[in-house]
């Protein structure tokens, strides 16, 4: 009697010590890291997740904005840190796609990662100094041509987002100008309301409070449709530059290694955040565009990744963006 009475208690502690191990996790506060300057759209977007995924998880995700080199310094991190769920990365296009292309990266972008989630989409919005004398897309573009040797466009750092799109906007309407880099979007805004740069790409949720407020002019949204957050503002089509879109995403990673049970957790909260009404408004009054639900799993974003690495990496190589 004494045997089986104590067998069920091993049993019951076995059971209660297993239990405990699996909920276990986060036990403790997480750090996000941004590999971009605070008030970019990559800083806006992880303080609004983290926010989000902090409510479903118990457990706070404090953001925390790694710079430097283009978001490898950031990324570096991410891929480098210890597998246990407690650091994730978020990322984008520029970080997680054009990189690999432009930087003698310490890490590989499909091989030091695992996909956790696509976060949401969004295009750019192409402004100008408010002093700009041109007053639609056609009339800047005519500026941009009669002033080749003077003209300069700022983007977020080299191979970021607005760097590559600003060099396919350049070749679209055949105009060299000046590229200025900057640590982020939020820098590169800055720069156009204080006219130190004449021409941006930027995304509406970072542009939209300037614009509004007359300290810099929008001229077209880079997609085939207007922006919910930007109604007023024409798209490239209406504007008179047919066909020049640009929208880039961003979405969360963890080190190579991270147990799969820990992935799917985050995964869980992740598109329970974005479901989340609050969450889902700050997102789309940032301008950004959630993805469908079939398009938020560790396993699409791995192959979405893939894909965009083998679209851009030969046109970002044949347009010979190097590190700088």
């Amino acid at each position: 009697m004494k045997k089986l009475v104590l067998a069920a208690l091993c049993a019951a502690s076995l059971q209660s010590a297993t239990g405990a191990i699996a909920e276990t996790y986060p036990s403790r506060p997480i750090i996000m890291i941004a590999p971009l300057g605070v008030g970019g759209s990559t800083d806006v977007v992880a303080r609004i997740v983290a926010q989000g995924m902090s409510q479903v998880l118990g457990q706070n995700i404090a953001v925390e904005n790694v710079t430097g080199a283009g978001g490898t310094i950031g990324e570096a991190r991410v891929a480098h840190a210890t597998p246990d769920g407690y650091t994730i990365g978020i990322g984008q296009w520029g970080t997680n796609v054009a990189n690999g292309a432009i930087y003698p990266l310490t890490y590989d972008l499909m091989k030091d990662f695992e996909p956790v989630g696509l976060v949401a989409t969004q295009p750019f919005l192409i402004v100008a100094r408010r002093s700009m004398p041109a007053n639609n897309l056609k009339e800047l573009i005519e500026w941009l041509h009669a002033n080749k040797g003077k003209a300069n466009e700022g983007n977020s750092g080299v191979g970021s987002p607005s760097h590559v799109a600003g060099l396919l906007f350049q070749k679209t309407i055949g105009a060299n100008f000046t590229m200025v880099p900057y640590r982020g979007a939020g820098e590169s805004m800055q720069a156009v309301v204080s006219e130190q740069i004449d021409v941006l790409l930027n995304v509406p949720g970072i542009s939209m409070g300037q614009i509004k407020a007359g300290t810099m002019k929008a001229y077209a949204v880079t997609a085939p449709t207007r922006a919910t957050i930007a109604p007023d503002i024409p798209t490239t089509d209406e504007a008179g530059l047919p066909g020049f879109y640009f929208s880039f995403w961003h979405a969360l990673w963890v080190p190579k290694g991270t147990p799969k049970d820990i992935i799917a957790t985050l995964n869980d909260a992740l598109v329970k955040a974005l479901a989340d009404p609050a969450t889902k408004k700050r997102l789309l009054d940032t301008g950004q565009e959630i993805f469908p639900p079939e398009q938020l799993t560790p396993e699409a974003l791995r192959k979405y990744q893939q894909a965009e690495i083998d679209k851009w990496w030969p046109i970002i190589k044949a347009a010979n963006i190097k590190a700088e």
